[in-house]
Formats: structure tokens, C-alpha cells, sequence
């Protein structure tokens, strides 16, 4: 399956870890040479290490012009091009509406927004050449489906990543280069763990599936994305979690028994 992919070259920004971590490792596993981008080499290397001979780690803030030139200048010098970017970078600090500060705005909004347009607008050189480009994009489901309380930053940096989608996946169709999305819900990761026991139960305990989905969920979405076999599918997403978004009020988890 998505034999498609064995030789390509794929960056994964934000690839330290948690869910872009597990996308490198994923892709590393298909077959692929994988870039690992984070803005600490040691962290970079450390996971291009775990994902075999033909993966290097690059450190770059992607939320600059100058960063993201430089992890393409590492992945052409490594391996000769790129036909795949998972735009993947991201964070999700807490601070409610009156406490939140410009700074903590224009963080999030830099680092899981402005680096998306960034790091396309980086690679797009390449991926043109590539014949087959992809771009993935790691949402959320929060911002463009759901709210939650202090993320009001995040929200708009997520929903604004499709916004960002639908119209790259237009003007970069001629060029044979599709650009989709995979949103996840709530998946198992350091920094989920970093939310406490109490807030995972509660978690899991309104997902369908009645558990957290893990890093492979979404790693393995994200490989659809990026295969020949989806060279068709442009300017979509694809809701990863476990049912979450589909109970319309507490009543409907509780009538499943």
C-alpha cells in the first residue's frame, strides 16, 4: 500500500514531537527520506535518528522567512528536492479573553498560521518540480468544528489553516500539488498528558470511542494525503477523532448505555 511514496522526500515542521514526531516516524517506516524540523537541532536529530539513515534533523523557526529557507536549503542539499511538506508546526497555550495578551495572540497566530504560508511559500519551488507535490496540513478540530475555553487563539490559527487551504489548493492545482488537512480531535500526546489525569478522563469520556486516539492515527492520515493514490482529493480535511465532534449534547453519550 502507497508503494507510491518509497523514494520521495517529505519536511515534517514541529517534528520534535507528539503528533509530528509520530508522522516522521510514519513516514520513515513508507519508506521515504524525512526532514525533521524543529527549532532545536539536538530534538531534530535526536528523532532523525529514530527514524533511520535516511532521515536528517534541522532546526528552524518556521514562523520566520529566514527558518523555513534554511530547512529547505538542509532537505535539497540531503536529498535533491521535495515532494512533500506536512505543515505540522504548532502550539496551544492556554489564556482566556481578558488575559490574553497581544504577545500570546500574535504567538500562536506566527507559529501554527503565518509558518503554514511561510513554509509553503518556501517550498513551493520544489514541490512544483516534484510533478506530484503535496502539502498536509495538521489542523484541528478545534477552532473550525469545536471551542474550548483559553484556546480562542489557537481556534483561530486552526480554522484559518483551512481558510488558507482551500484557496492554495486552487491556485496550486495547475501545478499538480494538493493541499488538504487532517484534523484531529484529542489524541494522546505529551502535551495532552501535560493536561492531567482529570482533564484525559473527562476526554475520553465524551468521544464515542470512549478513549483518546494516539499518534499513529493521525501519522497514518497524513500518509493518505501525501500518496499517489490520493492525487485526486485537494482542499479537504479529514475529521480524525473517534467520533468526537458527532454527539449533539451529553444526553446522546448517555443513550449509548
Amino acid at each position: 500500500m502507497f508503494a507510491s511514496l518509497g523514494g520521495k522526500t517529505v519536511i515534517v515542521t514541529g517534528a520534535s514531537r507528539g503528533i509530528g514526531k509520530g508522522i516522521a516516524l510514519r513516514f520513515a517506516e513508507a519508506g521515504l527520506n524525512v526532514v525533521v524540523v524543529s527549532r532545536r537541532l539536538d530534538e531534530a536529530q535526536a528523532v532523525a535518528a529514530l527514524c533511520g539513515p535516511k532521515a536528517i534533523g534541522v532546526a528552524a523557526d518556521v514562523a520566520t522567512t529566514a527558518g523555513c529557507a534554511a530547512m529547505v536549503a538542509a532537505a535539497v542539499e540531503a536529498f535533491g528536492g521535495i515532494d512533500i511538506l506536512c505543515a505540522n508546526a504548532g502550539i496551544f497555550p492556554s489564556a482566556t479573553l481578558g488575559t490574553m495578551t497581544e504577545a500570546d495572540f500574535d504567538t500562536v497566530i506566527d507559529t501554527n498560521l503565518k509558518s503554514l504560508f511561510l513554509s509553503v511559500s518556501a517550498c513551493l519551488q520544489e514541490l512544483k518540480k516534484s510533478g506530484a507535490g503535496r502539502i498536509v496540513i495538521t489542523s484541528s478540530i478545534t477552532g473550525p468544528i469545536t471551542g474550548y475555553p483559553g484556546w480562542s487563539h489557537y481556534g483561530a490559527s486552526k480554522a484559518g489553516q483551512l481558510g488558507f487551504m482551500r484557496t492554495a489548493a486552487i491556485e496550486l492545482a495547475p501545478k499538480k500539488i494538493t493541499v488538504n488537512a487532517v484534523m484531529p480531535g484529542n489524541i494522546m500526546t505529551e502535551g495532552m498528558e501535560g493536561m492531567g489525569p482529570d482533564y484525559i478522563a473527562a476526554a475520553a469520556a465524551s468521544i464515542p470511542q470512549k478513549a483518546l486516539g494516539v499518534v499513529a492515527d493521525i501519522a497514518n492520515a497524513a500518509l493518505f494525503f501525501a500518496s499517489g493514490e490520493a492525487g485526486y482529493i485537494t482542499g479537504q480535511t479529514l475529521v480524525v477523532d473517534g467520533g468526537q465532534v458527532l454527539p449533539e449534547s451529553p444526553a446522546a453519550m448517555e443513550a449509548m448505555g
